[in-house]
């Protein structure tokens, strides 16, 4: 167990989950990006953020483990297997955590921020602002959103009997050129920020009051694919 003495009276609490099995990409937390593991980027911004934050890492990777230690953030035993898999929601991992911790400390937390090791770019100065959102009482969770451009859900098919039809039911084909059609965004996973009853009252990580802080460029990026990863270590490195 890695204890860390530091500020006992935080009111927030981060948590990096990282098992160690992934289909899309093998071990994708700890493979190589940019001259460190994918995970350390996410580390590295947490560590902007202790003065604010505890850290608090789970992992059933003994590797994980390993390099959160090396960064003094919290780490209270491996996660049990039956929360490790491919299906397990991370409302679940959050909930395990939070409690875990909760005991150990004796203490309860305000406000949860759920970091993802597949965000490698982050500004942490985005996240204090998001910390500020919630504890106005306007908010109750902040969550990272990027919009969507070529991939309008007003344009998307699916299949039905073998017939092509509209995925959103329209009374007539949309062929508007994409700048007239409506705003949508989709959640970017770089920020989830929430009040600590939006996840134990309502079973949730989005409040019914929610901020979207709209992210661009490279702070919008998750990877999930060999191919994402291929092709950022490429645009990257140049």
């Amino acid at each position: 167990m890695k204890k860390n003495t530091k500020n006992y009276l935080k009111e927030n609490l981060c948590i990096i989950p990282a098992r160690k099995g992934s289909k899309g990409i093998k071990n994708k937390n700890i493979i190589e990006f940019l001259g460190k593991p994918l995970i350390e980027h996410t580390f590295h911004v947490a560590k902007k953020i202790q003065n604010k934050f505890d850290i608090l890492v789970s992992t059933d990777s003994s590797e994980v483990q390993k390099i959160a230690n090396e960064y003094n953030f919290y780490f209270l035993g491996k996660r049990p297997s039956h929360l490790s898999g491919d299906k397990v929601e991370t409302k679940h991992v959050l909930k395990f955590e939070l409690n875990r911790i909760e005991k150990f400390k004796k203490k309860k937390y305000r406000n949860i921020l759920l970091l993802q090791p597949t965000c490698p770019f982050r500004n942490h100065k985005k996240i204090f602002s998001s910390l500020k959102k919630v504890n106005s009482k306007i908010y109750n969770s902040v969550v990272s959103v990027s919009e969507v451009e070529t991939a309008h859900p007003l344009r998307m098919k699916i299949f039905k009997s073998n017939f092509l039809k509209n995925y959103i039911k329209q009374s007539k084909e949309n062929m508007k050129p994409r700048q007239s059609l409506p705003k949508v965004y989709l959640r970017s996973g770089s920020i989830y920020l929430f009040n600590r009853s939006v996840l134990m009252k309502t079973n949730s990580i989005v409040g019914k009051k929610c901020y979207g802080l709209i992210l661009k460029g490279k702070e919008t990026i998750n990877i999930d694919t060999k191919e994402q990863l291929n092709y950022l270590r490429v645009i990257y490195k140049k």
